[in-house]
């Protein structure tokens, strides 16, 4: 086969087609609408759940965060989880399971709380997060909000804060 038979119904055009990917840009969520449409499933206002979040995502600890909402640590926690941030259950894997057999009624409350070891704050904001769901469309939305170069410069000015307490791959060797 030649060159000729490979260019056999070619054509010479002065334009050029446009073909590309469809993109939706949803980078610009309206964290503060989502979170007024899905405040009747929150355990604070939409204003104050806006504070906790700014304030987490700046890097102050759940406690500080809810103080500057005016709202206990445990509520802080609680919305979190809501929206779907990950760790904020005060107990470990196992007093997990031992939560879930009090929660489907195989155990006591107070074998339960004595198994876990855990305070009756601790405990109760465990029970919270295992019968409570993060709402997935502010899951997603905190995710893309936090994307957003403010938070990352949040990140980054955290990491560098921390630089000293971070071990290098190689002093592993």
């Amino acid at each position: 086969m030649g060159l000729s038979e490979i260019a056999a119904g070619l054509e010479l055009t002065t334009k050029q087609t446009e073909r590309g990917v469809a993109t939706v840009d949803d980078t610009d969520v309206d964290l503060d609408a989502r979170l007024r449409t899905f405040e009747d499933d929150l355990p604070c206002t939409a204003a104050a759940a806006s504070t906790v979040l700014d304030r987490y995502d700046a890097g102050v600890s759940v406690g500080d965060a809810g103080k500057a909402a005016a709202l206990a640590p445990i509520t802080a926690a609680k919305l979190l989880h809501r929206c779907g941030v990950e760790g904020v259950t005060p107990i470990s894997p196992t007093a997990r399971r031992v939560l879930r057999d009090w929660l489907d009624g195989r155990i006591a409350r107070a074998d339960a709380l004595e198994l876990t070891n855990a305070e009756e704050s601790e405990f109760a904001l465990a029970a919270y997060v295992e019968t409570h769901e993060p709402i997935p469309e502010l899951a997603e939305a905190v995710r893309r909000d936090a994307s957003a170069p403010i938070a990352g410069d949040a990140l980054v000015s955290k990491r560098d804060a921390l630089a000293e307490t971070m071990s290098a791959g190689s002093d592993f060797q």
